[in-house]
């Protein structure tokens, strides 16, 4: 298993999953950056988060001087780029799981575009909760990944449009 960092767009949207401590079974340990918890406003969040921390399976990631210019930095390219920019919790998240080999957990759309114009991020692995449900699928620990995507969607009212879905079309029949 491996090490992840979770911007907030991903936590807001995963913590509202009934099943969301399934995540523990893919990634020993989940980071939160500093600068993401301080964004993390409603009870619930808070309460997963605390639950996390306590139980070990989530840490809090420093803000780190040299990972803050280089997301400032990409902040800044992105916004040159005809494309959806990167805001800086993305961008913070981006830098850590390239320079520690983490996977990014979000669902901002700037930061999972990035992967396909930015060769220097091009080999991190950026995850949505789409991913998420269906690598928990593989290994067993759902029994369908079309009605828990269906439960996850309802949940948390994150509707992944048909340009997402087709990459598990053949799954979701």
């Amino acid at each position: 298993m491996v090490n992840a960092i979770a911007d907030t767009s991903f936590l807001i949207d995963w913590i509202r999953y009934s099943k969301s401590k399934l995540i523990f079974k893919l990634f020993n340990l989940i980071y939160i950056p500093e600068n993401v918890l301080n964004e993390i406003k409603s009870e619930r969040a808070l309460i997963w988060v605390s639950e996390g921390l306590e139980e070990g399976g989530l840490a809090i990631f420093p803000e780190l001087p040299e990972i803050s210019r280089e997301a400032l930095d990409l902040v800044v390219r992105s916004r040159r780029v005809p494309v959806r920019p990167v805001d800086y919790p993305e961008a913070f998240c981006l830098v850590v799981g390239r320079r520690l080999n983490f996977t990014v957990l979000t669902e901002n759309g700037g930061a999972i575009a990035l992967k396909n114009y930015d060769p220097e991020y091009s080999g991190v692995e950026v995850l949505r909760g789409i991913d998420i449900i269906y690598r928990l699928w593989r290994l067993n620990h759902l029994n369908s990944f079309k009605d828990e995507l269906e439960l996850y969607q309802r949940e948390t009212k994150h509707i992944y449009s048909r340009k997402d879905l087709i990459k598990y079309s053949d799954y979701l029949k």
